[in-house]
This record gives C-alpha cells, sequence and structure tokens, in this order.
C-alpha cells in the first residue's frame, strides 16, 4: 500500500486547489453578471456612467486592476489579493452592463450559457490532457497580441469586415486559451503549500486567467452571433 495518506495525495491536493481556482472565478463570473444586470436596468445608473463620460475610465481601472494585480501578488497579501479580484470582477461587471442595452435578454443569456459549455469543455480537456499545450498556446498568444492590435486599427477604420474576422479569430483564440491556461494554472500549483497565503494568491491569479478567458470568449460570441434589440 502507499505511504502516502489522502490528506497529502498530490492528485487529491492538486484538485483542491483547482477547486478554488473554478470558485473563484465562478464567484466573480456571479459578481460581474449580477451588476452588470443591475445597472442595466436602472436608468439612473447607465445613464450615470454613459451620460457622465465613465466607461472609458472604468475601462482603464479594470487593465490597471489587472495589470497591478499581476505585478503586485507576489508582494501584497492573499487578502488584498482577493479585494483586487472582487473590484475588478465589480468593475468589469459596470462595463459589461452595455451587453444588455446592445443585445437582447435572451440572447445574451443563450450565448452566456454556450460560452460555459465550450470553456467546460475546453478547460476539462486542458486539466486531463497528457498532452503539452505550450506550443498551441504560444501561437494563441501571438494571435491575441495580433487581434487587439487589428481591434485599436479597426477604430478608425470602422471596418464590419475587419470586425468579423476578428471575432471568429478570437473565439479560436480564447478556446485555445483556456485549455492552455487550465494546463498552466494546474502545473504551477506547489504541492505542499496547500492553505498557505502563497496557495490562495495562486488560486486567485489561476481564477483571473480564466475569468479572462470566459469573458473575451463570451463578448466574441455575442459580438458574432448576439441578437441587437
Amino acid at each position: 500500500m502507499s505511504d502516502i495518506s489522502p490528506s497529502h495525495d498530490p492528485q487529491a491536493e492538486t484538485n483542491r486547489f483547482m477547486q478554488q481556482v473554478y470558485g473563484w472565478m465562478a464567484f466573480a463570473l456571479l459578481i460581474s453578471g449580477s451588476i452588470a444586470y443591475y445597472v442595466s436596468v436602472n436608468p439612473t445608473l447607465y445613464d450615470y456612467i454613459y451620460t457622465k463620460k465613465l466607461f472609458l475610465p472604468l475601462l482603464i481601472l479594470e487593465v490597471v486592476l489587472v495589470l497591478g494585480l499581476t505585478w503586485l501578488v507576489q508582494r501584497i497579501s492573499a487578502m488584498v489579493a482577493i479585494l483586487v479580484f472582487i473590484l475588478y470582477s465589480i468593475t468589469t461587471g459596470l462595463t459589461l452592463s452595455i451587453v444588455f442595452l446592445i443585445y437582447q435578454l435572451g440572447s445574451v443569456v443563450s450565448i452566456f450559457g454556450v460560452t460555459a459549455g465550450i470553456f467546460a469543455v475546453m478547460s476539462i480537456y486542458g486539466y486531463i490532457t497528457k498532452k503539452n499545450l505550450t506550443g498551441v498556446g504560444v501561437l494563441a498568444k501571438f494571435g491575441l497580441i495580433g487581434i487587439i492590435v487589428t481591434g485599436i486599427m479597426n477604430i478608425f477604420l470602422l471596418s464590419s469586415m475587419i470586425h468579423t474576422i476578428v471575432s471568429i479569430i478570437g473565439v479560436i483564440v480564447f478556446i485555445t486559451l483556456t485549455a492552455y491556461d487550465t494546463q498552466k494554472i494546474k502545473e504551477m500549483n506547489i504541492i505542499g503549500n496547500e492553505g498557505t497565503e502563497a496557495d490562495t494568491k495562486e488560486a486567485v491569479m489561476g481564477a483571473l486567467t480564466l475569468y479572462l478567458d470566459f469573458i473575451n470568449l463570451f463578448l466574441k460570441l455575442l459580438s458574432l452571433f448576439g441578437k441587437r434589440k
């Protein structure tokens, strides 16, 4: 028989770590979705955000929070990392409220469900596959850079064709990144530090990564298949 007790089984510890990751990610999605919907059905709130021109500052704040958490995570406590992550999900919810104003509610809900299904399949694949996904992950990251650059250019070109192409490529990129990031998060877990500050911060950063994959995949699918009001 194995000398490793169930509580110190590396695979069991990894499973518990990934449960933390998915738990924080689901919590953040719940916060963002609830706030986005609440803002969309309260004219005073969305008028304040969009007529007072707070949308762009909120987008900038999102970038600042993500970069700050990524760069400073080793220097801050687990509680601060959690609070920043929650603040980011709140800010994202405020900016995502625009999707409820542009698209039909039924369309948003159905595409969210499709996104959840695709995400689950690809994340499970990334979790269980023995294949090293580093190669496709690197390609997906280059594709992401291309999407960002092309998207910025299209702000000035206003080409619907470019927008559609970028959205299609974006779906492929974020589907790929979901599997790759899941594998990377699983492998970065340090066996033996369960319950520590470092373990919690690893879980929060993993949740942030998958949260971004999910939100971006959702937005690309919504752009392609969402029914506008």
